[in-house]
């Protein structure tokens, strides 16, 4: 028996968050496939065919996967579910519609946001918000789960492997596809940066103005708090926490951050956290690295100064 991976792809490479569920899957010591799905995907499987520790790339292409549906991949996994013992996925918006479904219909238990696979069926995956950590056994005999991508290394690339087709089913005849809107930027993607500055409510409508210079200096990829989003000053895209974007950057600069429970559990993995609050009790000191208290209208543009000078 094997493992299969659902990979994620933005249409012409594989997303950094497939290459770090394969370093998950290969806790199992088997066989791992990696199933890409879509529409003029050549190019896509051929990526994923060169990722390390991958044996076997299933290419699924057709005109009606060009958006994918998560009743068309769940429909997709279920009819490839009985050569596997294990089905994931990174903890995407994608794979968290999909695959709750595929754990339904195969009536075995949905195991979301693992962060430690521990033995074939036991994973370590955290609640409230992060603030515990709780171990699970799963029983069941094929076992459906998503990892949090950043708990693990992205499995870098090897000598090729073959790519096998795999005949796409109908179309579900009950969703379709209306419209995508997506916004872009010339920034680092938010999940996979490695530099995130991260701003809260306080920065209000100089948002932008105030962080701007300061990511253009590093790099770094905007994130906000659901504080700030909910209030208007930043796209809901950019919120970083357990209700949106989990990160795990090299450095995570927070600047007016309060440091509420739901954002720390999206960011507390950072490998460096800076925080900027004027708030000496703020919560975000408790995990930063390095705190300063000061007003950010005058710290962040002085460190953004402090940059362009070098």
């Amino acid at each position: 028996m094997s493992v299969l991976v659902l990979a994620e792809h933005d249409g012409k490479q594989i997303k950094k968050a497939t290459r770090q569920a394969i370093t998950a899957a290969g806790a199992w010591n088997t066989p791992i496939h990696l199933v890409v799905l879509g529409h003029g995907v050549d190019t896509v499987a051929a990526d994923a065919a060169a990722i390390a520790g991958v044996s076997e790339v299933i290419r699924v292409d057709a005109e009606s996967l060009q958006y994918p549906l998560a009743e068309d991949v769940a429909a997709l996994l279920l009819e490839l579910a009985p050569k596997y013992q294990v089905i994931l996925a990174a903890n995407s918006a994608a794979a968290k519609n999909a695959l709750p479904r595929v754990a339904a219909l195969l009536d075995v238990a949905m195991i979301s946001d693992v962060i430690t696979i521990t033995a074939p069926a036991t994973y370590v995956r955290p609640t409230y918000a992060g603030s515990v950590l709780t171990t699970v056994e799963s029983i069941d005999a094929l076992q459906v789960l998503t990892v949090r991508a950043t708990s693990f290394e992205a499995a870098c690339n090897s000598a090729p492997v073959s790519i096998v087709s795999h005949a796409a089913q109908a179309a579900h005849s009950q969703a379709r596809f209306v419209s995508a809107t997506h916004t872009v930027s010339d920034r680092p993607e938010l999940a996979s940066a490695r530099v995130v500055i991260t701003g809260g409510r306080p920065l209000e409508t100089r948002f932008d103005a105030i962080l701007n210079p300061l990511a253009a200096q590093l790099n770094a990829a905007i994130g906000a708090t659901r504080a700030a989003v909910d209030a208007g000053y930043a796209p809901n895209d950019l919120q970083v926490g357990q209700t949106g974007t989990v990160v795990a950057p090299e450095l995570y600069i927070a600047a007016g951050v309060s440091g509420a429970a739901q954002h720390l559990a999206g960011m507390k993995d950072s490998k460096v956290i800076v925080a900027i609050n004027l708030d000496p009790d703020a919560a975000i000191f408790q995990v930063a690295d390095f705190g300063l208290v000061a007003d950010l209208f005058e710290a962040v543009p002085a460190l953004t100064a402090a940059l362009v000078a070098e």
